[in-house]
């Protein structure tokens, strides 16, 4: 069964086209992963500082992405039993705690620790955001609003690393805790005071083992969240392979691959606002078979330039990988909607468990990806493991999930162009 979809719950009638509640689903899908790029700069003075080695200062990072994988396993559910506005409140005021604490950390050790609770705190926004899209607009809509608040988040997560060396170089390296406590708070603010409640009635005595019973019993629901998840893991192997293959078998500076990477985001960015264009015309399920085609036609691509030796050089290699990141835009935002849609009122639990399996794999496939770039000595390995979790991808499609025809009306695509124009 593909899931029966209910109408939206009755909210005020201006929360769907609100540019003030788009911009509020924006900055609490941002605030976790911004916080988490914009230290990555002062990664090296930390190290310095607290007189240990670059890899334990690594750990800043590493557990902050544990922290936003347990958050989104534990704050969607919350959110579906109290309430998406209390939970969220919650997490953002542990956000600011948290980074209070790495302001005055004085060991490197308590640093680590209060930057996992900031990831725990911060991340509940990534989650409790999916949650709150779905609560107010119709199934048709919900991928391309996800693409519309990813694009945005996209161009915040370009420029925060950036953002951290300017702030680190001027002020120092406590100075971007200071930035992330006043975002924080001005975050919470605005929340508490612009966003309404918006979670669905619940039947009485439901809870997460019946929520969660429900979803993986559902063909769809796992079929969708599977499809979501393997497009993300093209991110996280290429993102991890990448540096090794750039630098060290291409001979080219780190700085050079961080600018080659960044076409990658590029193109993620352009197939988010692709899909919000063309999402309120199409069915999810075409849009993720037409991102799924380009997956699979760039990553064939790219295992052929192996063979050939071509993409050595890497134009090639980031040229045709940046076909592939459309393709995943498209898969991953309307694979996620999908998952979300099954049971609405359990959307933030359907959220959380996706977010938590994307992340918590990602760990595991970024590794995989350093691995496959760093005992290698051609590309081939790196393109070929691509290949073959794009193909993986359009199996899950193709065998698990149910088909399911869906018609757009004029009504609802202009409703979806008025929402892209509010927030050009």
């Amino acid at each position: 069964m593909h899931g029966m979809i209910s109408k939206p719950p009755e909210t005020p009638s201006n929360i769907a086209t609100s540019r003030l509640v788009l911009l509020l689903l924006v900055v609490m899908t941002g605030v976790a992963p911004i916080s988490l790029y914009i230290l990555v700069p002062a990664l090296p003075v930390l190290a310095t500082n607290f007189g240990s080695d670059i890899s334990i200062a690594q750990m800043t990072v590493s557990l902050y992405m544990v922290g936003i994988a347990l958050s989104q396993l534990i704050m969607g559910p919350l959110s579906d039993r109290f309430g998406r506005r209390p939970v969220l409140l919650g997490g953002l005021a542990l956000m600011v705690a948290a980074s209070v604490a790495c302001i005055f950390a004085q060991t490197l050790p308590q640093l680590i620790a209060a930057r996992f609770f900031q990831a725990l705190g911060g991340a509940s926004g990534m989650v409790i955001s999916r949650a709150i899209i779905r609560d107010i607009y119709e199934r048709d809509r919900v991928a391309s609003m996800i693409s519309l608040v990813v694009a945005a988040l996209m161009i915040g997560q370009m420029v925060s690393p950036l953002t951290g060396g300017l702030i680190e170089t001027a002020f120092g390296w406590r100075a971007i805790f200071y930035a992330i406590t006043i975002a924080a708070i001005v975050v919470t603010v605005a929340i508490a005071l612009a966003l309404p409640e918006t979670r669905r009635s619940r039947a009485a005595g439901s809870g997460f083992r019946d929520d969660l019973g429900m979803l993986i019993r559902s063909r769809a629901f796992v079929g969708y969240v599977m499809c979501q998840v393997l497009a993300s893991q093209i991110i996280f192997t290429f993102a991890g392979g990448g540096p090794y293959i750039v630098v060290t078998q291409m001979g080219r500076s780190s700085a050079e691959y961080g600018a080659w990477f960044a076409t990658t985001g590029f193109a993620f960015l352009v197939g988010n606002l692709l899909c919000v264009r063309f999402a309120p015309r199409h069915s999810l399920e075409k849009l993720i078979w037409f991102g799924l085609a380009l997956q699979l036609c760039g990553s064939l691509a790219n295992l052929l330039w192996s063979f050939a030796g071509w993409n050595e050089a890497p134009a090639w290699l980031f040229g045709t990988q940046m076909i592939v990141m459309v393709g995943n835009a498209f898969v991953m935002a309307n694979s996620a909607a999908g998952a979300i849609s099954i049971r609405p009122e359990a959307a933030g639990t359907a959220s959380g468990a996706m977010g938590f399996l994307q992340q918590g794999i990602g760990a595991l496939m970024s590794q995989f990806g350093a691995y496959l770039g760093g005992h290698s000595t051609t590309t081939l390995p790196l393109t070929a493991a691509v290949l073959a979790i794009s193909i993986l991808c359009a199996c899950v499609m193709l065998f698990i999930v149910p088909r399911r025809e869906s018609v757009a009306s004029a009504a609802l695509i202009g409703q979806a162009e008025e929402d892209e124009t509010g927030m050009m």
